[in-house]
């Protein structure tokens, strides 16, 4: 009797997957397949007449079509593109190398009174332009999200060595 009950769950379990291929299966026609190759002849030729380096472009088409200043979309690189995709693995980069200048700044640098720990472009240039050399614009970046500050709209080894660079925060939040 066991083995009727298992030869009976066999089957089962058998035609459940039997089923779930058969519902993957996707009959296609060649009425679909023309469908498809119609509608991707259409978008290239689409992007042919927006391409300036196509001998179908339209300008007077692309004028009209693209986005202005104010649209949704306008400014930012297609959804999904790769363009998009450099876009975000270059912010979560800088992101990285802003959490790292949190970290160095932490740790070499001297709390005060308020709290709030302090270091001198001159230590924090010395120390962290053997990691990268890419300094000033890690600073800038940290301070235009809230993690650091100093005055000055730009810093100079050797002229601006005495700057105090402030680190914001209570505790390094990372921004990724």
């Amino acid at each position: 009797m066991s083995d009727k009950k298992d030869n009976m769950q066999q089957r089962s379990e058998a035609e459940k997957r039997r089923q779930d291929l058969l519902s993957k299966i996707r009959i296609i026609t060649i009425s679909d397949l023309r469908k498809e190759w119609q509608l991707r002849s259409e978008e290239h030729v689409e992007r042919q007449r927006l391409n300036p380096f196509s001998d179908d472009f339209d300008h007077q088409h692309a004028m009209d079509v693209r986005l202005r200043k104010g649209d949704n979309g306008y400014g930012r690189p297609e959804e999904g593109s790769k363009t998009e995709q450099r876009g975000k693995r270059a912010l979560q980069h800088i992101h990285k190398e802003i959490d790292e200048m949190c970290l160095i700044v932490r740790d070499m640098g001297m709390r005060g009174r308020d709290g709030k720990i302090r270091v001198t472009f001159g230590r924090l240039f010395e120390r962290y332009v053997r990691i990268s050399d890419k300094v000033v614009g890690i600073l800038l970046r940290a301070r235009k999200h809230g993690r650091l500050d100093f005055e000055g709209e730009m810093l100079w080894q050797g002229v601006h060595d005495n700057v105090i660079i402030t680190l914001l925060e209570e505790q390094d939040k990372p921004l990724t």
